[in-house]
């Protein structure tokens, strides 16, 4: 009975070993399947990755690193300069922020607070070709009957938010789509890549959902 059980416990062992040193052979195998495919055109990747968003995907992204900002339109900043973190990105054109700026402001504060647990892993930023100082929040959209200017405006009602401004050509570059639409807004990577925007009428859990899978499947 011993003579018999050895040899299959020798054919066992070699039947896992020969596993073992086949399952690299069929990442391989696969991997190389998988670019040839791509590269053919029959597997669209970021297609069928861009599916589970609801925003839609910037391609290619855009980098803001090498952007000289100003900071509450005084110091020199440079995104990195800024806390690691995602951030939504309120885009404001002009000297007035108005209804849709206000409400975008709004929108992206209780997206924000929405995220519970992950709030301290996103930040809000608003980014003006104009000094906040020197933008109007209007009356019919502003709370209240007296005029203010957006940097007392967010000191007063979002707290937290980081107001950056550069100049109409680079925020232009930076945001081509709100020229055709201002409603909408953008979602900043850790990294300082602008990598989705989200229109305005969005349902608000969908965006809620973008943003926790981003921060599930990123360190950041």
């Amino acid at each position: 009975m011993t003579d018999t059980v050895l040899p299959l416990q020798r054919r066992r062992a070699r039947l896992v070993l020969i596993l073992i040193a086949g399952i690299p052979l069929s990442m391989v195998l696969g991997a190389t399947a998988l670019w040839w495919a791509v590269e053919q055109g029959h597997v669209d990747v970021l297609g069928s990755v861009g599916t589970a968003n609801h925003g839609e995907l910037i391609d290619p992204p855009r980098s803001v690193s090498d952007v000289v900002f100003q900071h509450e339109g005084v110091a020199e900043t440079l995104w990195q300069d800024l806390p690691v973190k995602w951030r939504l990105l309120v885009v404001q054109r002009g000297e007035v922020c108005d209804a849709i700026c206000q409400q975008q402001l709004y929108q992206t504060r209780q997206i924000h607070l929405a995220l519970g647990k992950n709030f301290n892993r996103v930040g809000r930023v608003v980014l003006s070709n104009t000094a906040p100082k020197a933008v109007t929040v209007i009356p019919e959209a502003a709370q209240g009957s007296s005029t203010a200017s957006l940097s007392d405006w967010l000191a007063q009602e979002h707290v937290g938010v980081t107001a950056l401004t550069v100049s109409l050509d680079r925020l232009s570059t930076l945001t081509p789509e709100v020229l055709e639409s201002p409603a909408q807004w953008y979602v900043v990577d850790p990294a300082g890549w602008i990598m989705m925007r989200v229109s305005d009428d969005l349902y608000y859990k969908d965006v809620i959902s973008d943003l926790r899978f981003l921060l599930k499947h990123s360190g950041g």
